[in-house]
């Protein structure tokens, strides 16, 4: 951490400012944290803090999402100084930067992850022994924790009872915006703080291209009938931005509620993999059905390597790793295909490939990706059962039938420098059988 940068931060952060700790949350529109900093306080400042305990753990330093997070926070550096005031950027772990900081009270928005639930608490004890009020809003699901629950009081552990309950609680409350800009004249009127560089904080420029801040109506609409075509713009793209919080679930919502059910489908479907991690933080580390741990898995890394690289032989798979390594996206039916690909055909363990999802994607948000991944492994939630076992070929003929997808992504198909395929289908397909009703036989 830059000394320099926290001692300025220290001049400008007086025990009369309140601040507002910005997280998954990177907009200044229709924000709970902003909206109720700015409503009740004075004098309010935005801080980020790069938190090193997440970073450092980041091997690849050209790393596109925090160069997302950089061009996200210079746009709104922008949007502040236009406003008369600045946003505050540290870098150092949050628990040693708040012991620090001396301000009159925190603002932040609710994170279910088991990290963030640490260390929010940790800091929530911090910020109290020095008399500092702390305070967290629910901002980034529409329904959190306990909205939503069984009539007997329990979690829904399947979706559709949980998608039903979930859609008879909607109303218009649920879905208003919080009008932050009714309060901008409550943000700190000072000169704008220099942006550390991504340099500063030890990570480079990728220059890579994003997906645009849109919420394209025509996707939406046709949205049922389109999303499972990788080779078409069939859908939305706002992965990423739902992930960082540039944009605002409320929205998407309130779009989704009179466009698509189908793809309001996909909102909730996020907040149910939301309140499975809160509810079930095992899931991080372990099978959600605890009898999936049995499973024996091959684990074989050559064949891993092939996988990651998208050189298994079967098209649909090869096309769909070489978009992920190329772009950081990945279509979300092409995941479907190479998640089972690797843990039915290959037998591969689901969190290597969930952990090498988190290393690629985009938009890697642990409960979805944790969810997906456990999802195509059947040992989750409301998962996929055990014999159900993509057959990558038949998946082509519906999903790309013309390999227009496939050609983008793996030009020398239909070439004799072509892989043949790794493994065979049918016999892969009796292995995961055999493997698994043994796995799930043990007591």
């Amino acid at each position: 951490m830059k000394v320099s940068n926290l001692q300025k931060a220290k001049t400008l952060i007086t025990p009369d400012v309140s601040l507002v700790w910005l997280r998954r949350d990177l907009r200044l529109q229709d924000n709970a944290a902003l909206y109720h900093a700015l409503r009740h306080q004075k004098e309010v400042l935005p801080l980020f803090i790069f938190d090193t305990a997440i970073l450092d753990k980041l091997e690849d330093k050209v790393d596109r999402r925090v160069d997302f997070i950089h061009q996200t926070l210079s746009q709104l550096q922008q949007e502040l100084t236009d406003l008369g005031s600045t946003l505050v950027v540290l870098h150092g772990n949050p628990l040693d930067i708040w012991k620090e900081l001396q301000p009159k009270a925190v603002y932040t928005n609710h994170d279910y992850e088991p990290y963030a639930r640490e260390r929010d608490e940790a800091v929530r004890k911090i910020l109290e022994s020095k008399n500092i009020v702390f305070q967290t809003f629910k901002d980034q699901v529409i329904f959190e924790k306990e909205e939503v629950l069984k009539d007997d009081g329990k979690p829904y552990t399947i979706f559709t009872p949980y998608s039903r309950k979930w859609k008879a609680r909607l109303n218009d409350f649920y879905l208003k915006s919080y009008p932050t800009e009714k309060y901008f004249k409550h943000f700190k009127k000072t000169a704008p703080s220099p942006l550390l560089s991504l340099q500063d904080i030890g990570f480079q420029k990728t220059n890579s291209p994003f997906p645009e801040r849109l919420i394209k109506q025509r996707i939406i609409d046709a949205y049922d009938t389109q999303r499972n075509f990788p080779a078409i713009e069939g859908t939305t793209r706002l992965s990423l931005h739902l992930r960082f919080g540039t944009v605002s679930i409320r929205k998407l919502a309130q779009v989704a509620r009179k466009r698509n059910e189908v793809w309001l489908n996909e909102l909730i479907w996020r907040d149910f993999y939301h309140m499975i991690l809160w509810h079930f933080p095992h899931v991080v580390s372990k099978a959600f059905k605890p009898a999936y741990d049995n499973i024996q898995w091959r684990n074989n890394e050559k064949e891993f390597s092939l996988w990651c690289e998208g050189k298994t032989g079967y098209p649909i798979v090869d096309a769909g790793m070489r978009e992920l390594n190329t772009t950081g996206f990945m279509h979300n039916r092409v995941r479907m295909i190479v998640a089972s690909f690797l843990t039915k055909h290959l037998l591969i363990d689901w969190r290597w490939g969930e952990a090498y999802f988190a290393e690629k994607l985009l938009d890697f948000d642990l409960a979805a990706n944790n969810g997906g991944w456990q999802w195509a492994a059947s040992s989750g939630c409301d998962a996929a059962p055990y014999f159900r076992v993509f057959n990558p070929s038949l998946q082509t003929e519906r999903f790309d039938p013309d390999f227009r997808y496939i050609k983008k992504w793996v030009p020398e198909f239909g070439t004799s420098n072509y892989p043949k395929p790794m493994v065979d289908h049918a016999m892969a397909r009796d292995r995961v059988l055999k493997v698994y009703k043994e796995g799930l036989a043990e007591k």
